[in-house]
């Protein structure tokens, strides 16, 4: 219990160290974060206007009671309760998610299309290598064509036939024919699948209050604006851009797995090629706030279309009142992936491209565009880590290296699998880490899906 324990990241994974920690008692630790603010991926910014603005569309929902309490203890009653109102924009209709459950709502002729190619995938036994071959396998051609496909291309920007299927789990609707048949016959909505078919979401401040409410817990050990320049695996020491040096008895870091490669001192060529050959996907997110109200009450929608620069869009001011000024503004959040070297270009447009495609998809009119009061562009190098084919192999190259150093690597990009990936996963994974560094007791989020 002695210890030194560095922790480098305050987002959600080193957020779920630093509760552990306090709640066994350990004095002997620090946490440093790059930015000036808690909750990394999932933070919340608020603008000069009264906006409130998440990185991305997160919503609070959970697979563990340790982070639901977790959850409680910042939020207190502070937090509203909703229930997914989730759409597909396709053919200029709105399809209810998921969309393989719903596709009575398509025109006729796809309907039939998709009907027997699904008929068809449920008689043959194809074998899948990669993740485009899965989709076809499962889905059959109609489904295929017209959403999965297109739909998976604008989210990951990413071959899918260089991605790995075993990253599936329940973030696909897998379902059988006789249910999808039933529901076109019957005319029957099917839209309760799926971990986040319920949810909650903070009454103030956005997704960064669970993690922003915990500062008072961690003031003495937190040190922000501290960005990690130099790893040392001699000494181990840590190198930050400000000067700061400190050293580590274990440490726990969430930085990209690329750029921790990238600044790790003796680190042989084997484990840096390793990491550079894992892929990611950037990413840009406009908000846009708008001088009138709501008008819709849908939480997300998805855009698979080519004529859409997004592949997701948001109605925020619907997760909570206070995510907007007054009851007469409202807000939208767009999504947009690209690769990482289109990252700057993307973001110069972002904003006319999410107006001009709002208008194409019905969901504001031209004449909206002049109440325009309030924008936040956000880019993101890391966005999606990407279920490569050789990702395994990869990850146990680099992670194995420092693992022998005392080193434990996790949450959404240090961990790198993107099937836990999620807020809730990652801070469960900084608690296990923890467990598993100062009681020796094995960590099951990392390993339960392995």
């Amino acid at each position: 219990m002695s210890k030194k324990i560095v922790i480098v990241g305050a987002g959600p994974t080193g957020i779920g160290a630093a509760y552990r920690l306090n709640e066994l008692g350990h004095e002997s630790w620090d946490i440093y974060e790059q930015n000036g603010y808690l909750g990394g991926l999932a933070a919340s910014f608020t603008d000069d206007k009264g906006f409130v603005w998440d990185v991305g569309g997160h919503v609070v929902f959970s697979h563990y009671d340790y982070f639901d309490r977790y959850v409680d203890s910042v939020l207190g009653d502070d937090y509203l309760s909703h229930e997914r109102r989730s759409f597909i924009r396709i053919y200029d209709k709105w399809v209810p998610y998921p969309f393989q459950n719903n596709i009575r709502y398509l025109p006729k002729e796809i309907v039939l299309e998709c009907l027997v190619g699904l008929f068809e995938a449920s008689r043959d036994s194809h074998r899948s290598s990669n993740f485009r071959e899965w989709i076809d396998a499962v889905f059959g051609r109609g489904i295929a064509r017209h959403f999965m496909v297109p739909y998976n291309n604008m989210a990951w920007k990413f071959p899918l036939e260089r991605m790995s299927k075993d990253w599936i789990a329940e973030r696909v609707s897998v379902i059988d024919f006789e249910r999808v048949l039933g529901n076109v016959v019957l005319q029957k909505d099917d839209v309760g699948w799926g971990p986040n078919s319920k949810f909650r979401f903070p009454l103030n401040g956005g997704t960064g209050a669970m993690f922003e409410g915990y500062r008072q817990h961690v003031k003495e050990h937190l040190h922000l604006n501290h960005r990690l320049i130099a790893l040392d695996l001699n000494s181990r020491t840590l190198e930050f851009e400000n000067g700061v040096r400190t050293t580590f008895d274990a440490l726990l870091t969430s930085v990209p797995l690329d750029e921790l490669a990238a600044i790790t001192r003796v680190a042989p060529d084997a484990v840096r090629d390793a990491a550079s050959r894992l892929g990611t996907t950037a990413g840009v997110m406009v908000g846009l706030g708008f001088r009138n109200p709501c008008p819709s009450d849908k939480c997300w929608m998805y855009f698979p279309e080519d004529n859409s620069p997004f592949y997701r869009v948001t109605y925020f001011s619907n997760y909570s009142p206070n995510n907007v000024p007054d009851a007469d503004h409202h807000s939208l959040v767009c999504e947009v992936s690209c690769q990482p070297h289109e990252l700057d270009n993307v973001a110069r447009s972002a904003v006319e491209s999410a107006l001009d495609g709002l208008i194409a998809a019905g969901l504001i009119a031209t004449q909206d565009v002049d109440g325009l009061v309030s924008t936040k562009v956000i880019k993101l190098s890391h966005s999606y880590p990407v279920p490569t084919l050789d990702r395994n192999q990869n990850l146990r190259t680099v992670l194995e290296f420092l693992e022998s150093h005392n080193i434990l690597s996790r949450g959404r990009f240090g961990g790198w699998r993107y099937e836990i990936g999620n807020t809730d996963h990652s801070f469960m994974q900084g608690k296990e880490a923890i467990d598993r560094i100062l009681l020796g007791r094995p960590e099951q989020v990392w390993t339960e899906l392995q």
